[in-house]
């Protein structure tokens, strides 16, 4: 007889998780520097469903780029790793929202400061500032305008759509109502096919005002979303080229003020083609997963 368990045996141990959100794109944070978990489409599925599991738009892994395969490259410019999963398990170049609860959480977790930070992504190292005041500005590169576009196609009405690339594909179509996109669960029809052969995310944006829009987006592998980043820096770079206020053109920087269902993002595009985007970040919650269930479902 022996007192211990064997390693064969031995209890698993509990995984730490958070939840947070940004404008209420919210995600299921799991802390893993030395990129020790394994975490399969299936487990990432299971946790972000909201009925069997935490729930979540997406699962952020937090990970040290020296000990992702992905990041190692990245290792000198950001410490730290967004391995980010959509909600079906499938993996993602960016998202805006989770890179600023991505901050946060480093913050709360007193792995950074409030000021700036270095985020590796698959998208790229985004540069982050975390305002004292609460707010967080994620600097999110320049936008590719691909000349290849979409029709999308919603109960009988077809809209033209702006091929934009934020790390990770949009089309951005402008409507009259936003009601026009339907129920958004399942993706929007795009013709041609060709022209995004791995997904997409597609945004239906209405004029509010001078450089003020809303928007519904369906995110790629997650269904609608409350809200989306990149997608919201998609339909303010598609607006200033349908405005006539490209800031390569003018000279000038742009400011678009962009309302989703869960809230409200500023984003603002420079001469230079750089796209910051501002907006708040939350924690709501902490606790362990029970790896005995996760390993079943």
């Amino acid at each position: 007889m022996t007192s211990a368990a064997t390693p064969a045996t031995r209890p698993l141990s509990p995984i730490a998780f958070l939840k947070g959100h940004g404008t209420e794109n919210d995600f299921v944070i799991v802390p893993d520097p030395g990129n020790e978990l394994r975490l399969p489409a299936s487990a990432v599925a299971v946790l972000c469903d909201r009925r069997a599991g935490i729930g979540g738009d997406g699962l952020l892994h937090v990970v040290r780029s020296a000990a992702h395969p992905e990041a190692r490259s990245m290792a000198g410019e950001a410490e730290w790793f967004m391995d980010y999963r959509n909600a079906d398990g499938s993996i993602a170049e960016m998202c805006g929202n989770g890179v600023r609860v991505f901050a946060r959480y480093l913050q709360r977790a007193g792995l950074v400061d409030a000021g700036d930070l270095a985020v590796a992504t698959r998208g790229g190292v985004k540069r982050v500032h975390i305002d004292k005041d609460g707010d967080i500005t994620v600097a999110m590169g320049r936008a590719l305008l691909p000349e290849a576009g979409v029709t999308v196609t919603v109960d009988g009405r077809s809209w033209p759509a702006r091929n934009v690339n934020m790390g990770n594909p949009h089309a951005v179509a402008f409507v009259e109502d936003l009601d026009h996109a339907g129920d958004l669960r399942s993706a929007p029809p795009f013709t041609p096919a060709s022209v995004y052969p791995d997904g997409v995310n597609v945004e239906f944006a209405v004029d509010r005002g001078a450089r003020h829009l809303a928007v519904r987006v369906h995110e790629r592998g997650s269904g609608e979303t409350r809200s989306c980043g990149t997608g919201a820096c998609a339909v303010a770079v598609a607006a200033a080229r349908r405005d006539g206020a490209d800031p390569a053109v003018t000279g000038s920087p742009v400011t678009y003020l962009v309302d989703l269902p869960g809230g409200r993002l500023a984003v603002t595009e420079r001469p230079d083609g750089e796209i910051e985007m501002t907006g708040p970040a939350v924690i709501v919650a902490e606790g362990r997963i029970d790896p005995a269930w996760l390993a079943a479902v």
